[in-house]
């Protein structure tokens, strides 16, 4: 084959295949993937640590039994540790933190064949859904480099859409997978609470809320990746069944006809955008056609209370990280050594009460238990990923007058003002305004994925969600493969991909 031309045609699981039937070496993906990086990271800033001669060194010890054996891979520079590599978590205050050893989730995907060639970017500890941290830059999406790839696993999408690799890893606590996936017009699957490792150096990560995964062109990629991913660690909180059937082999079979319900009215009542909601119309159309039964229906969950219950746990856990962070480093960490709304959200962790916090967490019970007699009557539930088109860089970023606000509340310590007057409330609902639909199956701990099936008239692509029962990836992936083949998206790339 002629790599150079035809590298962006496989998919991962196709590389691999290459690889096995002697058509391609490992060493030319690997050079492959290096010149596209260089090529196109200028423009898009997906990567922000190559390490190009620790891959360079593994491609000796690749286990060829490996799904994925000499494929390229990317590393989201976030949780995923791997020793002797830098993981900044996209902050000022981890710049010098190395790892000394790889974490879990990283072995498996080295036991898979993959080769890692650098650390992507993602915003300051993984907190937003846009991927703009000042230590880096912002990761501008493949499809308009005017427009945002997404968060927080931006830097992994952006750079999987643009072809520098077929797979790149993600993590996903309130949509991090699913956000970025559906605005670099790719699968992207958040699997079950407590399917794939944290270990062994987190347990439960924000209390259970993230999942770690990856974000794929095909259907088959992410199934075959879950393959290789799922199962506990030692002394994992969690330990679920796993599948009867391989994923990747379950794929192979249609999902049987489905009761599906659908909606596209934001849960926290805010505006969706009209391409949010035709993308699932047009989905809910294609389904009915495939023979699916379809309709329209919502669980029972108080969305406005389910989202402050999130910023509760976001606030205590932003404080949590940065007592970690001072305990690694030995010193205290100052305004200056993070961005200011990330000391802002720690701020007002330390001034909400542990009682609060646990009230908070309780909900999540509640909402899960309506999602599950929500799946007494449908098998899936389908809403849009996000609620706009991908913005415009900087669109979300606090403005000027908004940062010096910040940076005064900051140095005053004024947390508590900001609880009493309920202005921490709402602020709380005003930034989850264009991305209310995710965060639920991460606080039920069910799967969710986001399918490629819509462009808006701007050529920007548009996601669709689907969660299903807790422990079902299954018919996820099953459906998915079946979309795939009735409304392909693969051969969708953006042009800045094509060198």
């Amino acid at each position: 084959m002629t790599i150079f031309s035809e590298y962006p045609q496989y998919d991962a699981i196709g590389l691999a295949e290459l690889v096995r039937n002697k058509e391609v070496t490992p060493a030319e993906l690997c050079e492959e993937a290096i010149r596209r990086i260089e090529a196109l990271n200028p423009k898009i800033n997906a990567v922000i640590h190559p390490m190009y001669d620790m891959a360079r060194k593994a491609l000796a010890h690749i286990p060829a039994e490996g799904v994925f054996a000499g494929v390229p891979f990317l590393l989201k520079d976030l949780i995923s540790e791997y020793a002797g590599v830098p993981m900044t978590c996209g902050s000022k205050a981890l710049r010098n933190y190395i790892p000394d050893s790889d974490s879990e989730i990283v072995k498996r995907y080295k036991k898979a064949g993959l080769v890692v060639l650098g650390k992507t970017n993602c915003p300051e500890f993984g907190l937003l859904a846009y991927t703009e941290p000042e230590l880096h830059g912002p990761t501008r999406n493949p499809w308009n480099l005017k427009h945002s790839s997404g968060g927080s696993s931006g830097g992994s999408a952006a750079a999987v859409s643009a072809g520098m690799t077929p797979i790149a890893s993600g993590g996903d606590g309130g949509g991090s997978i699913r956000i970025p996936a559906s605005a670099c017009g790719l699968f992207g699957l958040k699997p079950s609470r407590g399917r794939t490792p944290s270990g062994p150096n987190s347990g439960e990560i924000w209390q259970g809320l993230v999942a770690e995964h990856v974000i794929t062109r095909s259907v088959r990629d992410s199934a075959a990746a879950l393959d290789v991913l799922q199962g506990a660690d030692i002394g994992a909180p969690y330990i679920i069944t796993p599948p009867e059937t391989p994923y990747l082999k379950a794929i192979e079979h249609p999902p049987g006809k489905l009761r599906i319900a659908f909606n596209t009215a934001s849960p926290i009542n805010t505006t969706v955008h009209p391409e949010c909601e035709k993308a699932v119309y047009e989905t809910a159309t294609l389904l009915l056609r495939l023979g699916h039964d379809v309709e329209e229906d919502r669980p029972e969950i108080d969305g406005i209370k389910l989202a402050k219950c999130y910023f509760t746990l976001y606030f205590g856990e932003v404080a949590a990280e940065i007592k970690q962070i001072e305990s690694m480093t030995g010193k205290p960490l100052k305004p200056s050594d993070i961005e200011p709304v990330t000391w802002t959200l720690g701020l007002l962790g330390r001034t909400i009460s542990a009682g609060d916090f646990v009230f908070a967490k309780r909900y999540w019970n509640d909402a899960a238990r309506a999602m599950g007699r929500f799946h007494q009557k449908y098998d899936l539930y389908m809403t849009p990923t996000v609620a706009s088109p991908p913005p415009k860089i900087g669109e979300l970023k606090p403005k000027p007058i908004e940062r010096s606000l910040l940076k005064a509340i900051n140095s005053l310590g004024c947390g508590k003002l900001l609880v009493w007057s309920g202005l921490s409330d709402k602020l709380s609902v005003e930034s989850m305004a264009k991305f209310p639909f995710t965060q639920i199956a991460n606080f039920t701990g069910q799967p969710a994925m986001t399918v490629p099936l819509h462009w808006t008239a701007g050529n920007l692509p548009m996601g669709v969600q689907f969660i299903a029962p807790f422990g079902d990836e299954v018919t996820l992936f099953k459906l998915a493969s079946q979309l795939e083949k009735a409304n392909p998206w693969f051969d969708k790339i953006p042009s800045i991909a094509v060198l």
